[in-house]
């Protein structure tokens, strides 16, 4: 089992657009994937374009929604807060077993986490990056093109690799290409990211075949790393 998390600088970056195409990409190519996204909030909302995140991956995958994602909220909030308004408490141990277990039967599994890196599903603070850790899954950065995404994306780098994470790329999206400003961001990531490459993934519409070949020259088998025995 091969396996990587897909992460981002904030919420409504692209990360589950990326995870999806990346998702789309290897089934395009041959290899049985898996999605994973531990919990879905936001429920009450208005699905977007492509349908909701656990949605749009069990689209590229052919998985059923509910296999994506286990646990679903109605309020947008985080994760812990969802939870409590349910009248719930998110468990480390069951968040986990259920990472480990989603892959079964598939080559590659590809998690999308909740937001951004630091995103808790606790109270007492176990976020995305402590599930990465404990899964010891490389990591995969969506990170906006516009202003202010040289900090953001520096910083989730900086927290990833603060607790020993292995970040394999950052990928901006969504990349239409042309904007000198939006280069120079790229070019300026890539320069203090280093030596993390920095790619693009180009604006699509939202149906496997089309992010499939938006991720035509993203190099995913080389982000992915295998599967750890359980901790």
């Amino acid at each position: 089992m091969r396996a990587l998390l897909v992460t981002a600088t904030d919420t409504e970056v692209g990360k589950t657009v990326l995870a999806a195409a990346l998702c789309a990409r290897l089934r395009a190519d041959g290899v049985a994937v898996r999605a994973h996204k531990p919990v879905v909030t936001g429920l009450d909302d208005a699905a977007p374009p492509g349908g909701r995140d656990h949605e749009l991956l069990a689209a590229c995958t052919g998985q059923r929604p509910e296999e994506v994602a286990p646990t679903t909220y109605g309020p947008p909030v985080s994760p812990h807060l969802a939870a409590e308004f349910a009248g719930e408490r998110l468990d480390p141990a069951d968040l986990r077993a259920a990472a480990r277990a989603a892959g079964d039967g598939a080559e590659a599994l590809v998690v999308e986490g909740i937001g951004g890196l630091l995103v808790p599903f606790t109270r007492a603070g176990y976020d995305v990056r402590a599930l990465a850790v404990d899964l010891a899954l490389p990591l995969v950065v969506a990170v906006r093109p516009g202003l202010g995404t040289i900090n953001h994306a520096r910083l989730t780098v900086e927290a990833a690799r603060a607790a020993g994470l292995d970040v394999r790329a950052v990928v901006v999206t969504p990349w239409d290409g042309g904007d000198a400003r939006q280069e120079d961001n790229r070019r300026t990531i890539a320069e203090l990211v280093a030596p993390v490459p920095v790619h693009v993934l180009p604006r699509a519409e939202l149906t496997p075949a089309e992010l499939a070949a938006a991720a035509a020259d993203l190099p995913v088998a080389s982000w992915l790393a295998p599967r750890p025995a359980t901790r």
